[in-house]
């Protein structure tokens, strides 16, 4: 009877303790670590999130802290490595998670064992932009004037690798076009480099593309989707213009592998609260994303999902998009070592 007594207090205690663990949480602030610039979705979403906790009077601390290095490989990593106790989340994206592990030799990471998935906030399609003095108003007259022009058209990329810089390799493949790469880093200053005229053009997610586009400051020529986004509902789909690309951006939640799981919950649920409310939900919606959500298991079966699907996207053979192609792979030479890039 004693025994069974001891068994039971011990028990009660450890229900108790774990408990009480779960009331504590979060006990301490919570770093979100961004591994882009400023300014970009990745870095709009935690600041987002932080403000709406604030404002419904939640005591928990969110702190973003921006790490482009390494063309986000360094920032995502630094997360990878720090303990697994929920004060340290990653705001994942589809780069760093499903693209580079198919170009980049010795990641220091493995996106699919060294986080736990969260939660996936927001998915979005990208959009060929042209600033509005590169003579060509379609993607048909934007690929004459490139063959006309050799090496005269430049465009700009979020960074090496991303999703922006896949789109616009596949691009010069399946037009046989001659257009220079310009990698920054991030979306921002990648954006601000076209609108003031300094580079030609570029692959941009629709939420970041759509001021600009309306103020005249970039020109839409087609939509990496599979449908037509209903904020620019007068611009093709790429697949309508005979270029096949469904290519686009994600952002999500993630922590170190290990986290406990009251923590990974608690940050879900919180996640989910703030944007399904219908001000932050719509004002995604309205400008061409979508706010899927959902829960930790179902984040984790996206990303491998992603990952294949990115990688069958980077060894495709060149004559899948050109067929004037000899049916070479295209492995991942344009795309170089990503983890050695700022």
């Amino acid at each position: 009877m004693n025994r069974a007594c001891a068994v039971m207090g011990v028990a009660t205690a450890l229900f108790v303790a774990s408990a009480a663990h779960a009331d504590e949480y979060p006990s301490k602030p919570i770093k979100f670590v961004v591994p882009a610039a400023p300014a970009g979705i990745g870095d709009i979403l935690p600041r987002l999130f932080a403000q709406k906790l604030a404002e419904a009077g939640n005591p928990a601390t969110i702190v973003v802290e921006n790490r482009a290095g390494g063309a986000g490989v360094i920032g995502t990593d630094s997360v990878a490595k720090s303990p697994p106790d929920g004060t340290t989340l990653l705001m994942g994206n589809h780069a760093v998670l499903a693209m580079y592990p198919h170009m980049a030799k010795n990641l220091p990471y493995d996106p699919l064992k060294s986080f736990a998935p969260v939660i996936l906030q927001v998915t979005v399609p990208n959009v060929l932009v042209v600033h509005p003095s590169i003579p060509a108003n379609t993607l048909a007259e934007l690929i004459a004037y490139a063959k006309a022009n050799p090496g005269k058209l430049s465009y700009a990329s979020q960074g090496t690798g991303a999703s922006g810089h896949i789109a616009a390799e596949l691009l010069k493949l399946h037009a046989g076009i001659d257009i220079v790469h310009v990698p920054y880093k991030g979306a921002a200053p990648a954006a601000q480099d076209l609108a003031a005229g300094h580079v030609s053009m570029m692959f941009d997610v629709v939420t970041l593309a759509l001021p600009q586009i309306k103020a005249g400051r970039f020109r839409a020529l087609g939509v990496a989707a599979k449908e037509r986004v209903a904020a620019l509902s007068d611009v093709p789909t790429l697949t309508e213009l005979g270029f096949p690309a469904e290519i686009g951006a994600w952002f999500g939640v993630l922590a170190p592998a290990g986290t406990p799981p009251d923590a990974i919950a608690w940050i879900n649920r919180e996640v989910t609260k703030v944007f399904t409310a219908p001000d932050v939900r719509d004002r995604f919606v309205q400008q061409g994303a979508a706010v899927p959500l959902g829960t930790p298991e179902a984040f984790g079966k996206f990303i491998e999902a992603e990952s294949a699907r990115y990688g069958d996207i980077i060894r495709r053979p060149i004559s899948s998009w050109n067929s004037g192609s000899s049916g070479r792979w295209h492995r991942a030479e344009p795309f170089l070592q990503v983890r050695d890039r700022a």
